[in-house]
């Protein structure tokens, strides 16, 4: 899944940079999504095109990328981040007709 959206989303469209930010989860073998990959101006533009070309799932979330730019590539995403990341993973699963299992042991 990557994950592209204005680091500073204040500022004018004609001075905002673009950003990308890549996440990957092994479901059953990783507490949480991790970051694979990211990058602002030309590098955005080819994480951008190497997800579009591989028919990965972008989505733009201004809010979720100023969170996740914070987090150092292959780290796990922070807390405060679950909430958006899990609707995504739940949109990818659902558009890929798959969803994970559930785990009713809890």
């Amino acid at each position: 899944m990557v994950d592209a959206a204005a680091v500073q989303p204040r500022l004018p469209a004609r001075k905002r940079r673009q950003a990308a930010i890549a996440l990957k989860h092994n479901l059953g073998q990783e507490a949480a999504p991790r970051v694979v990959a990211k990058g602002y101006g030309a590098v955005a533009e080819k994480i951008m095109k190497l997800a579009f070309d591989n028919d990965v799932r972008v989505r733009h979330d201004p809010d979720l990328i100023e969170v996740l730019a914070a987090v150092e590539v292959d780290c796990e995403i922070p807390i405060e981040a679950f909430a958006a990341v899990a609707e995504i993973l739940s949109y990818v699963y659902q558009a890929n007709g798959r969803m994970p299992p559930v785990d009713k042991s809890s």
